[in-house]
């Protein structure tokens, strides 16, 4: 079996390589394969799977990109990921993608969803929509109409039906996958020394370019060799990172946090890998049970509807006393509308709730660490001295 070293080296090789050079072997290695890309946030991948294609996660080109085409279709006051991923496609290379899913997340991501038609009318673009309304019978019918619409269109591109056992396997396969990817949190949890943050994200971000079956070999393997590993651990304190839920920070950063004395026991990066909680069915109707998984067995966050004011930030401090967590650290991209509005509220419920926590912003290409490495260094050391009082 491979060490952590090796794993982590391919991962991270896969991470760099802003060709998706591992997507276009799997496209050429048979005739007739297509590969659908999708942004942050949550698609049903299921679905992408069972017609028989590669889902490709496409979070934006960031700090390897130097954005030059880009810039000329947005403006500066917003996040930078679109314009990264807009730079994507104009250089070519996501000139072997099929089809373009852009999920719910804000305006930025709809308006880059007519954009893409625009500049690619030959690829699929489709702008994925998700229920507000979270009773069965209006947003639960809505939302099984919005799957099916989706399954219908990519049985048109791919020239095949999508069978419902098809989506049953996918579903499974799927479900291995979310159950891997709970142990291995669950391990960084427990013994975060064991599983560094910056390791977890590569391997993790793997799974966004590789055919699941072998996202799950990886995860596998990783598991057993960095539970079977010696570390060395260290007096870090234990924080929960959140607001990095789309566009996704430097490496660097998750790298500094825990040179500046933090252990990362839970984060929303990444979210679409863990977004549906437990299991999905897979007996009886496989779209009605994504929609249900979907509805009343999903993660919270600043980008999916909430229909219970109550619970807004709840989830939060279920997360810091679940993984005993001693603080939060809120990261959000600079010009990120749903977590730079959500966070007061969040940070009002954790105060209520006496959890320490700071807050900075960030872009995908920033380059300069030190600040944010002073700041969090300074976190975890009166997080220490409270501990200790």
């Amino acid at each position: 079996m491979a060490t952590t070293a090796e794993i982590v080296a391919r991962a991270e090789a896969l991470y760099q390589d802003l060709d998706f050079t591992a997507a276009r072997e799997w496209k050429s290695a048979a005739e007739g394969r297509k590969v659908v890309g999708y942004m942050p946030i949550y698609v049903p991948r299921e679905i992408i799977h069972a017609a028989g294609m590669l889902p490709l996660g496409v979070l934006g080109g960031g700090d390897q990109l130097e954005v030059i085409h880009g810039d000329a279709y947005y403006q500066s006051y917003i996040c930078r990921i679109p314009r990264s991923t807009i730079e994507l496609g104009v250089s070519g290379k996501l000139d072997f993608v099929d089809g373009m899913l852009f999920p719910s997340i804000c305006d930025v991501i709809r308006n880059l969803s007519g954009m893409w038609k625009l500049m690619f009318p030959e690829v699929l673009a489709k702008y994925f929509d998700v229920p507000q309304n979270y009773i069965d019978e209006i947003g639960g019918n809505y939302y099984v109409n919005e799957l099916q619409e989706l399954r219908e269109e990519l049985e048109k591109l791919g020239g095949a039906k999508i069978t419902d056992d098809a989506l049953r396997a996918s579903i499974a396969v799927y479900n291995d996958n979310r159950k891997l990817i709970r142990e291995l949190y669950g391990l960084r949890a427990e013994t975060p020394w064991k599983a560094p943050s910056a390791e977890v994200y590569l391997v993790m971000r793997a799974g966004l370019v590789l055919p699941v079956e072998a996202h799950n070999e990886m995860l596998t393997d990783y598991i057993g060799v960095a539970r079977a590993e010696d570390r060395p651990m260290r007096d870090n304190c234990r924080i929960v990172l959140t607001g990095v839920f789309c566009e996704q920070p430097p490496l660097n950063l998750i790298k500094s946090l825990e040179l500046a004395g933090c252990y990362v026991v839970d984060d929303d990066l990444l979210l679409i890998t863990r977004w549906l909680i437990g299991d999905v069915p897979t007996d009886g109707d496989p779209i009605q049970n994504l929609a249900d998984a979907f509805l009343h067995h999903s993660e919270s966050t600043a980008a999916k509807y909430e229909p219970s004011q109550e619970e807004k930030g709840k989830f939060l401090v279920r997360q810091v006393r679940d993984t005993n967590a001693e603080g939060v650290i809120f990261a959000s991209p600079s010009f990120c509308d749903p977590a730079l509005l959500d966070r007061p509220m969040l940070q009002n419920v954790l105060s209520d709730a006496k959890v320490p926590y700071i807050a900075f912003k960030y872009a995908e290409n920033s380059g300069q660490m030190q600040p944010i490495r002073e700041q969090a260094g300074t976190f975890a050391d009166s997080i220490k001295l409270w501990s200790g009082a």
